[in-house]
């Protein structure tokens, strides 16, 4: 496995030792590797040749009060844990790296995309994330980017920036990964105590009392049976439970598959979750 810090060794890595002809997966990573994002590079290994993989806390996607210092970080292991996977070429950019002084280019999206949800609790977090995406796929040029279901909202953006500026890259959607308990593997997971890690199932069983609802009654059905499990649940403080369009997340619309997402917070911990429902 290669280690790169800068595009420039990105750069010479492809042109002095990528076979010619070879395909490219990328998987894009904060770092705090867990299983969920070892899934991840297991897949774009089934989907490519060779596999890249990224580990860079980007604070464009931290708003203010967020927890860009305190996000846990542990480079060592972290790679040694790519390393096993057989990666290829993992990329390891310092911040002045991907933001020269003085940049003054971004990536902004409008829309239901960017202002519902995780937009409207988190204002400018997908731009950021757009940003970094861009700036990630401009160096690393992948056939294949691999995201996880767990950042739907994440994967639908991706998506749409994929498609208006023309990237070639194919989106690939890997399964959330879970505990035995339902509870998505997170990195922020750590931070939860004891007590918090038994009060944070409750976002899975309100997704799965959202499910059971809308097969039932329908979206509104399902909010509302996603709202009262996290209302019921000590120590959880709700953000949202909704419905949505999985692809333009607005509303629900038609015969096709809805996505139910909700979002909360734990202790001192904000937690995400989804699962995608079809008729």
């Amino acid at each position: 496995m290669r280690v790169a810090r800068t595009v420039a060794e990105v750069r010479a890595f492809y042109r002095n030792e990528r076979p010619r002809g070879t395909t490219v997966a990328f998987v894009p990573t904060m770092g705090a590797l867990h299983d969920g994002h070892l899934s991840l590079v297991r897949k774009a290994g089934e989907a490519a040749d060779l596999v890249v993989v990224s580990i860079f806390v980007n604070p464009l996607q931290f708003g203010p009060g967020e927890d860009f210092e305190s996000y846990p970080r542990d480079e060592t292991r972290d790679v040694g844990l790519v390393e096993q996977e057989g990666v290829n070429l993992v990329f390891l950019p310092a911040v002045d790296q991907m933001y020269p002084e003085g940049a003054v280019t971004t990536v902004h999206l409008d829309g239901p995309l960017a202002t519902t949800l995780e937009g409207e609790v988190r204002p400018g977090h997908f731009d950021g994330v757009a940003t970094v995406v861009a700036k990630l796929f401009n160096a690393i040029d992948p056939d294949v980017a691999v995201f996880g279901q767990k950042d739907a909202q994440q994967v639908a953006v991706i998506r749409r920036m994929v498609r208006d500026l023309s990237y070639r890259t194919e989106i690939v959607v890997a399964p959330t990964v879970r505990d035995a308990d339902g509870l998505a593997l997170s990195s922020r997971n750590v931070y939860l105590s004891d007590d918090d890690r038994e009060a944070a199932t409750a976002l899975h069983r309100a997704l799965l009392a959202g499910e059971e609802a809308w097969r039932g009654g329908g979206a509104e059905a399902a909010e509302d049976a996603m709202r009262g499990v996290l209302d019921g649940a000590d120590g959880v403080e709700p953000d949202y439970a909704a419905a949505v369009d999985p692809y333009s997340f607005g509303a629900p619309t038609g015969d096709g598959p809805v996505l139910l997402a909700v979002a909360a917070r734990v202790g001192r911990t904000r937690l995400i979750d989804n699962v995608l429902v079809r008729p």
